[in-house]
This record gives structure tokens, C-alpha cells and sequence, in this order.
């Protein structure tokens, strides 16, 4: 539909308009100007032509006298009829403020040829008689200017040319033959538009005040005739806009689904892979394992690491979308969260039956144990045995406390999971519990018995103690011997090794006074076989004190005789490995300790673009992507040190005293100095996204940072609530407590304490964004179904393009409604649902 009004805006304003209009005015019935009746009628009239103008910007007024006070929907007014921009309003609450909005307003007018006459902002008139004077002289001479506009016959062919081009050759119209023009245009509404004709041509022209009603009766038959087809093609507009938001966030929706699913799906078959702990058995299936976990850090984490990213950047890319198209922000599905916490627990429920399984096993015949009688028939060096049994057995007892005290723990924890099958887990720790103290119960009650029974006795057998007290130290020592010389030593640098060879050296410094010891040892051994062959006595079995023999102290006394030069042989060996080592360890240090530096020095640089302004957005996205470029090409030196760390590994070298730095923290750097200049660009895109979703100009986003960068004292890129607040009154904001309180929400809905550039921008252009809402989706469903409650399928691919009418056809609901006819579908509910307004 035609603007009537901004389509004569320059005949509106012309100087010949004006003179015009001034000869008029002297005719024009003054006396009306006191009456107050008509004065009341002229402000509800002027009212209401106020609002018809700026409904189109989305607002109105109620009082003419009080609303136009701060001059700030003046000045919007202004712009609607004139199509103008006018000069950025203040919006400050101080008088100050609405005085020099009015007067933008003023010289606005003055400056389209209308002559004010004691009007201005700070006249002698009350504010509301000097708006309401100027209005009443601005609308009569547009409601003049209009009338006057139609004399020339080229307006209302235009109007018909503007709907139906094909009627009118507007092209071959003169504007100095009024008359032919006029007729052609009544001739082409009356044979083809059902208009009748109402005026004549000649009365028109020949007058030099038309008549005001036949006109603007006439021209309504013309508004009548084609604002039904418009609504219809505006309607069919913005619907088809809706959709095409719609049908693009739910393809990154599912683009973000697919891309989390699969990453959580190699999380989750990953984890058991690290958690598994299991010593292996030899060097070589050692080695393998550290080589595997090599290639997982190399090869199988990094892309991982920039699959995670990219999830991220998906992620605020599509909550961005959502936010500028009035969207609810995006869930991801909760079903992976579920699963993993069904696994948590089925993992927890499988570690408690594992770890009963195994002290049920171990207290598989230790009541029977506890309660046997073998001590009433036993001697006393059977009884001592049985004692340091009973002993060890106690010892064994304690140290399987700490797996009781684990079991209950679990239990505990599946409780408080509220694991489905907990009543079987409570009922079998009980049972472990009880059969536990139990346990304890029947140990004391044995030891009482053995300690009873060996006060009872009293002969001993001072040698075969006496050799039992020596022989076992010193066949510990033995075999702690055999054990060191036989270890498996690792070393990680030469001071290890060389201490490792002073540490054998003073070992065998010992060995004569070791020998010595045996020696003893089996004197004593040999003063029992004397004794007992003087006195005629059978030694029946072993020592009862000792299952260590005299044979079998000489035969580890040989062993460790062999062992010792086969030790100075290895520690040798490890000595030249260790130097080599050495060597690996510079060569890797001199390279990671210039790509450590770089690195970091990548960092700072990151951070100081990110809060620059150098260019238009897109120069900065342009400079930031030339800088990824250049950190990739750095990328062959990170796979140099690869190259070097992997030699270190395979010589199993794990400290490095010429660096501070390790592969994983390079390799952790590396990949944040990625992340992060992904990031960067990531928010930089988004702006991009938000200028053009909003409409700001480079200008305002560069004054925008400028504000943003002054204010942000630490130079974070994030402001706290009270440099966002000083910010805000920099503008020109008052801002009390409330107030300050409802833009906080806004830009900082987590309560985090701080805001954020891309916050910032959003709130700055939210007021005067013109998003789409609901109600004015339902309302342009409602004219494509001629103002039913329902729509049709017919209808919809009647009016819409087909792929969104198939989209509308296959999401709507059926209507339910009392005027329901057979197919009718609910467009109601499914405008709400693309808002997140109900459950559809």
C-alpha cells in the first residue's frame, strides 16, 4: 500500500506549496479557533493522525500535550512523514535534554519551508499549547499539500501504476495535460479496478481548493482496492522469512547433535583405554603400551582437541543466531547426559560386587580356621608356630580392614545415587559386615587360646632359637641382595647412574663382614648336630622356629658370589646409555626452549588484536585469518620437536634439566594458541552477524569498542558491573539502582559480575532492533486465511513458496477449534512454537 503522505513529501515541502498554503490560511474560518468543542475534536483528530504515522515505527501516543514533552516521538513522527532521518536524539531525563529534542524537531520543520510563529521550546507558551500549536499548523498544511497533490492527474495514475503496471503506460503521461491524465486514470479504475468514477476531471483542475471529501473518498476506494493484496504479499513475506530462520538453525542444530554425539561416543570408548592401569609383564609389552599412548597424544587427541573447538564455536555461532531472531536459546539433548550417568553407576554397582567377590574369597574358610583345636595336641614348638601364624594372620586381618571400610563406601554411594537394585547391595554389605566382626570376634578368641596353651609348656630348644633369629635377617639380607643386583634399575641421568655405582661399590665393601655372619650361623647349626648326637637324640623334621636351611643359605650365599660382577657389568652399560641420554635431552631443550617463547609471545599477540580496532570488522577478520595462516605454517617446527621428544621417549627419558619445558605443555600451549585464534575469529564473525542482524553501522560498532576498550580498565576484553555502569552514564543514561538492575539481567543473565563486548553490542542496539514476534507471525497467518482461526494446506501452497509450505504442512497441528472444518490446521500454535512459547 501506497504512503500517501511520503510519496508527496517533495510537493509537501516546496516553496511554491507554501505560498499556496498561505493565501489559503487567510480564507479559513478563524472564529473555530475558540470554539472549545471544535479545539477538543481538532486534538482527538490530531491524535489520532499522529498514531496512524507512527504505528509504522511501532509505537503511539495517548496525550498529544504530554507525550511529545521530551520531543523524542516528535522526532520519530517527523521521520516517518518525511522518510528523513532526523539529527540522533538525547536521552538524557534532564529538561535540558527534552528542550534540545524539541528543538531538533523545530528547525526540522523550519527547514521544510513551514513558517513558525512564536513557537519554540522555552517560549512564553506552556509546553503543551507550543506543541499543540505547532501540530495544529504542521497537519494543516499537510492535509492541504495532500489535497493539492491529486490536481495534476499523475498521482493517481502512479497509484495504479504502482499495484498494476501493466494498466498504465506512465512513461507517456505529461504533467502539463491534467485533464487527459485524470481521465485516464478514472477510465482504467472503473473498467479494470471496479472503481466507480466519482470526480470529473475538469472540476478539478479548474478549482483551486478541491473538494477535500470527494477526493479523500475516492482515493480510499483505491486503498480498499489493493491493501488486501498487499497484506497478502507482506504476509507471505515475513512468514517465509520466519521459516527460512527456522529451517537454517534447526540444520545447525542437528549439525551440532551429530558432531557431540560422535565425539562423546570416542570419549566414552576412550576413558576405559587411560583408566587401564594393569602392569604388564615384560619390557617389550611395557614398551609397546608407552609407544600407544604416544600416538594417541600425536595422532588420535589433536583432532580431537579441534573437533571440541569447532563443537564450541558451533555451539555460540547457533546461540547467536537464535538470539538475534528472537529464538529460544538451543538445549542439547540431555540423552547422552543419562547415559553416562546410568554408566557412572553401573560402573560404581560392578567395582562393589567386584570388590565383595574378592573378600568372599578370602574369608572362605577362616571361621573354620579360627575354630579349630590343633593347638590342645600340639608341642610347644608347634605352638610358637602356630602363634606366629595366628600372627601373620592378624596382620593379613588388618590389612583387609581398609577393603570392609571400601565395600560399605560404595554401598553407601550407590544409596545416595539411588542405584535401582541398592536392597541387594545393602543386604550383601551387611552380610560381609557382620560376617567381619565376626571374624574379629573369633581371632582374639584363638589368640587367648595359643597364649593359654604356651604358658602350659616349658621346654624350648635355645639353639634351633638362637639359629632362627640370626639365619632369618641374614637370609633377608641375602635376598635383598640377590634382588637389588638383580633389579631392573632405571635411571634417568648420569648423577643417578654414578650413584647407583657408588651405592654397589660400598655393597661389596660388606661382604666380608656378611660371610662372617654365615659363618657363625651355621656353627650354631652344627653345634645342634653335636649336641643331639652326643645325647643320643632323634631330630624329628626341620627347626620348628625356621623353614630356612643351612643348604639353602649356602646356596644364596653362591648366588650372590655370581651376581656381583654381573652387576658391575649392567651399571657400566647404563653409565654410556645415560650419556647418550644426555645428548637426547640438549638437542630437544635447544628447540623447545625457542618454541616456548613463540608461543606465548603468540598468546599476548592474540589477545592485544582481539581488543583493537584497526579496520572495518571484516579487515579484522581478514587480518586475524592471515594470522592463523601463519601459525599453522609454524606448525612443521612443533613436528620437529615431535620428532626429537619421540627419540626421548623411546629412550625413556622423563626429566630434562636444560628446559622448563615438557612436550605436553608445549603441546597444550599449541593447541590453546589454536583454540584460541579460532576463537577470536569465531567472535569476531558474530559481531559481524550482529551488525547486519541490527543494522549498526561500522561507525557505531567503532564507537562501540572505542567506549568498550575505555572503560575496560584491565584490558580483558570483559568489563565488571561498576566500569559497565560509568560506561553506560558516558553515553548519557541516568541510571538509578532499578534501572541498572534490568540492563544487568540482560547483559549478564548468569550473574557472572561480567559483561562482555558481544553483550555490550547486543544491549546498545536491542532497542531499536525490529525483530519479528509471534503475534505478528499469527497475524500474517491470519490474512493468508482470509481472517479464519485456521489455515489450509491449499492455502498454504497457494501462498507460500513450496518448500516452506511443505515445512508449515508437516509441523502444524490439526485445528481443534468449534469453526474447524475437515484438514484445518492450528497456524496459532505453531507461531508460538518457533518463539519457544509452547510445547508444539
Amino acid at each position: 500500500m501506497v504512503d500517501y503522505h511520503a510519496a508527496n513529501n517533495q510537493s509537501l515541502y516546496s516553496a511554491g506549496g507554501q505560498q499556496i498554503y498561505m493565501e489559503q490560511e487567510n480564507d479559513w474560518d478563524r472564529d473555530l479557533l475558540l470554539d472549545p468543542a471544535w479545539e477538543k475534536q481538532q486534538r482527538k483528530t490530531f491524535t489520532a493522525w499522529c498514531n496512524s504515522h507512527l504505528r509504522k515505527a511501532g509505537t503511539q501516543i495517548d496525550n498529544i500535550e504530554e507525550d511529545f514533552r521530551d520531543g523524542l516521538k516528535l522526532m520519530l513522527l517527523l521521520e516517518v512523514i518525511s522518510g528523513e532521518r532526523l539529527p540522533k536524539p538525547e536521552r538524557g531525563k534532564m529538561r535540558v535534554h527534552k528542550i534540545n529534542n524539541v528543538n531538533k524537531a523545530l528547525d526540522f520543520i523550519a527547514s521544510k519551508g513551514v513558517k513558525l510563529v512564536s513557537i519554540g521550546a522555552e517560549g512564553t507558551n506552556s509546553a503543551h499549547q507550543t506543541l499543540y500549536s505547532l501540530l495544529t499548523c504542521f497537519f494543516s498544511h499537510t492535509v492541504f499539500l495532500f489535497l493539492h497533490s491529486w490536481k495534476d492527474g499523475l498521482a493517481f495514475n502512479a497509484l495504479i501504476h504502482r499495484h498494476r503496471p501493466e494498466l498504465i503506460d506512465y512513461d507517456k503521461l505529461r504533467k502539463d495535460d491534467p485533464v487527459t491524465n485524470l481521465n485516464n486514470a478514472f477510465e482504467v479504475a472503473e473498467r479494470y479496478l471496479d472503481i466507480p468514477k466519482m470526480l470529473d476531471a475538469e472540476d478539478i483542475v479548474g478549482t483551486l481548493r478541491p473538494d477535500e471529501k470527494a477526493i479523500m473518498t475516492y482515493v480510499s476506494c483505491f486503498y480498499h482496492a489493493f491493501s488486501g493484496a498487499q497484506k497478502a504479499e507482506t504476509a507471505a513475506n515475513r512468514i517465509c522469512k520466519v521459516l527460512a530462520v527456522n529451517q537454517e538453525n534447526e540444520h545447525l542444530m542437528e549439525d551440532y547433535e551429530k558432531l557431540a554425539s560422535d565425539l562423546l561416543e570416542w570419549i566414552r570408548r576412550t576413558i576405559p583405554w587411560l583408566e587401564n592401569r594393569a602392569p604388564e609383564k615384560t619390557m617389550t609389552e611395557m614398551q609397546q603400551k608407552l609407544e600407544d599412548f604416544g600416538d594417541y597424544r600425536r595422532v588420535h587427541k589433536p583432532p580431537k582437541v579441534q573437533e571440541k573447538c569447532q563443537l564450541e564455536i558451533n555451539f555460540n555461532t547457533l546461540q547467536t543466531k537464535l538470539r538475534l531472531s528472537n529464538r529460544p536459546a538451543f538445549m542439547p539433548s540431555e540423552g547422552r547426559m543419562v547415559f553416562f550417568a546410568l554408566s557412572l553407576l553401573d560402573h560404581l554397582a560392578e567395582k562393589f560386587r567386584q570388590k565383595a567377590a574378592i573378600h568372599e574369597s578370602w574369608t572362605d574358610g577362616k571361621e573354620a580356621m579360627l575354630t579349630q583345636k590343633d593347638y590342645e595336641t600340639a608341642s610347644l614348638s608347634e605352638i610358637k608356630a602356630l602363634l606366629k601364624k595366628h600372627e601373620a594372620f592378624e596382620s593379613d586381618l588388618a590389612a583387609h580392614q581398609d577393603r570392609v571400610e571400601q565395600i560399605a563406601a560404595i554401598a553407601q554411594e550407590l544409596n545416595e545415587l539411588d542405584y535401582y537394585d541398592s536392597p541387594s547391595v545393602n543386604a550383601r554389605c551387611q552380610k560381609i559386615c557382620e560376617q567381619w566382626d565376626a571374624l574379629g570376634s573369633l581371632t582374639q578368641s584363638r589368640r587367648e587360646s595359643l597364649e593359654r596353651t604356651e604358658k602350659q609348656l616349658e621346654s624350648i630348644d635355645e639353639l634351633y632359637l638362637e639359629y632362627a633369629k640370626r639365619a632369618a635377617p641374614f637370609n633377608n639380607w641375602m635376598e635383598g641382595a640377590m634382588e637389588a643386583l638383580q633389579d631392573m634399575f632405571i635411571v634417568h641421568n648420569i648423577e643417578e647412574i654414578q650413584g647407583l655405582i657408588t651405592a654397589h661399590d660400598q655393597f661389596k665393601s660388606t661382604l666380608p663382614e656378611a660371610n662372617k655372619e654365615r659363618e657363625a650361623i651355621q656353627a650354631i647349626q652344627a653345634e645342634v648336630q653335636k649336641i643331639a648326637q652326643y645325647n643320643g637324640i632323634k631330630l624329628v623334621g626341620n627347626n620348628p622356629y625356621t623353614t630356612i636351611t643351612p643348604q639353602s643359605i649356602d646356596k644364596k650365599w653362591e648366588k650372590v658370589q655370581q651376581l656381583v660382577p654381573q652387576r658391575d657389568q649392567a651399571l657400566q652399560e647404563e653409565l654410556a646409555r645415560q650419556q647418550s641420554n644426555d645428548h637426547l635431552r640438549r638437542q630437544f631443550a635447544n628447540q623447545a626452549n625457542m618454541i616456548g617463547p613463540w608461543i606465548q609471545n603468540k598468546m599476548e599477540e592474540i589477545g592485544r588484536i582481539s581488543i583493537e580496532m584497526n579496520g572495518t570488522l571484516e579487515d579484522q577478520l581478514t587480518h586475524l585469518r592471515q594470522y592463523e595462516q601463519s601459525i599453522i605454517e609454524y606448525k612443521p617446527n612443533i613436528d620437529q620437536l615431535e620428532g626429537d621428544h619421540q627419540l626421548i621417549q623411546e629412550a625413556l627419558i622423563f626429566d630434562n634439566k636444560y628446559t622448563a619445558y615438557t612436550m605436553e605443555h608445549l603441546r597444550v600451549g599449541w593447541e590453546q594458541l589454536l583454540t584460541t585464534i579460532a576463537r577470536t575469529i569465531n567472535e569476531i564473525e558474530n559481531q559481524i552477524l550482529t551488525r547486519d542482524a541490527k543494522g549498526i553501522s561500522q561507525e557505531q560498532l567503532h564507537e562501540y569498542r572505542t567506549s568498550f576498550n575505555h572503560f575496560d580498565k584491565k584490558r580483558t576484553g570483559i568489563m565488571d558491573s561498576d566500569d559497565f555502569r560509568a560506561l553506560l552514564i558516558s553515553t548519557g543514561n541516568s541510571l538509578g539502582d532499578a534501572e541498572f538492575g534490568r540492563i544487568m539481567g540482560i547483559v549478564d543473565p548468569n550473574n557472572s559480575g561480567a559483561v562482555t563486548f558481544q553483550a555490550f553490542i547486543d544491549f546498545m542496539s536491542r532497542e531499536t532492533t525490529d525483530t519479528d514476534t509471534a503475534d505478528q507471525v499469527i497475524a500474517s497467518f491470519k490474512i493468508l486465511a482470509g481472517d479464519k482461526n485456521y489455515i489450509t494446506a491449499e492455502e498454504l501452497r497457494r501462498e507460500l513458496p513450496p518448500d516452506q509450505a511443505e515445512y508449515c504442512i508437516a509441523r502444524m497441528a490439526p485445528y481443534t477449534g468449534p469453526d474447524a472444518v475437515p484438514c484445518a490446521l492450528d497456524y496459532m500454535s505453531f507461531s508460538t512454537a518457533l518463539y519457544g512459547e509452547s510445547d508444539l
